[in-house]
């Protein structure tokens, strides 16, 4: 006998899957792998898919992922589909943030139309660290989350959010740097997730990657079920390298900066070099309006596509 259901993948290691199936409230887990076309790079299987599962009781093999659902995104870092809120969690210390970073994944996250939502954990190591690096993306209109899950600090407001919001189906995504205390703070908002953690080397400043797979859990206490993935920590954001989006398609992942368009003294003005007087978004970088340290990631990431664009 063939059937079909559809469900979510939740889980993948070594090209096998766990789908969540949901069948009118009741909640099975089917162990499958993927239809050979939907190994392809180019159509390979993420988690958090919505796929059809085709189970054939004839064959002891008879579990196979038959088709992926059309996706309303899709992310490379982390290989997450159909993501509705990106965490992007940093340390205010230990180890120390690499802003650039952070704002590279809500770029990416802006760019899939993503709400990205930043989270500082270790605030009682640098309070006063954590409280200037959170002025930053709320100036931008970010939701922000100073937290620490030593001392208690934050972690009930952050809860909060994410059972008003991850709610009716909707998946989202803890990310950051390994060591940044990602998978103690999931811990701590929902203790039944149970996620490895470890210390931070002393000597590095680098954490071990408890992590090491991308997996999706249903969240405890909604209403209606909502979907938080934790994922692998990560050293970086290369641009270089991989396809996130163009240089023509960089300028609206940094919504701030959009009001001063048509303002500067160019009309061409890329906003990478020009004095105060010249480029209206150096201005308001200047009189506190942007965050400097945004300007910076910006046209960081500017030079780098262009250059790519160059080739």
């Amino acid at each position: 006998m063939i059937t079909e259901k559809r469900g979510k993948v939740v889980k993948g290691l070594g090209g096998l899957y766990e789908v969540r199936i949901d069948e009118g409230g009741k909640i099975d887990r089917l162990a499958c792998r993927a239809k050979g076309v939907l190994k392809r790079d180019e159509a390979k299987v993420l988690i958090g898919d919505n796929v059809t599962v085709t189970v054939d009781d004839s064959t002891p093999d008879g579990i196979v992922i038959s088709a992926i659902h059309p996706r309303k995104n899709s992310l490379i870092r982390p290989p997450l589909a159909n993501l509705d809120y990106l965490f992007i969690v940093f340390a205010a210390a230990k180890p120390s943030p690499v802003i650039e970073t952070v704002d590279k994944l809500i770029a990416i996250a802006n760019y899939n139309s993503i709400t990205p939502v930043v989270v500082i954990t270790k605030s009682d190591l640098q309070s006063e660290a954590a409280e200037e690096y959170a002025a930053i993306y709320r100036l931008v209109g970010i939701p922000t989350f100073v937290t620490s899950s030593e001392a208690g600090i934050g972690t009930a407001e952050l809860a909060a959010y994410i059972k008003e919001n991850v709610i009716s189906g909707k998946t989202s995504a803890f990310a950051g740097a390994s060591g940044v205390g990602k998978s103690t703070l999931m811990n701590t908002l929902f203790p039944s997730l149970t996620l490895a953690t470890a210390e931070i080397s002393r000597k590095i400043e680098r954490g071990r990657h408890t992590t090491r797979h991308v997996e999706i859990f249903d969240i405890e206490n909604s209403v209606e079920t909502g979907f938080l993935a934790d994922t692998p920590g990560f050293s970086l954001i290369d641009f270089a390298r991989f396809d996130f989006f163009s240089l023509e398609e960089l300028l609206p992942t940094f919504p701030e900066l959009l009001p001063y368009l048509g303002k500067c003294r160019y009309a061409d003005c890329a906003h990478v070099g020009e004095g105060v007087d010249e480029c209206a978004v150096a201005a308001a970088a200047a009189e506190g309006k942007i965050a400097p340290t945004r300007l910076e990631s910006y046209r960081a990431i500017y030079r780098v596509l262009k250059n790519k664009s160059t080739y």
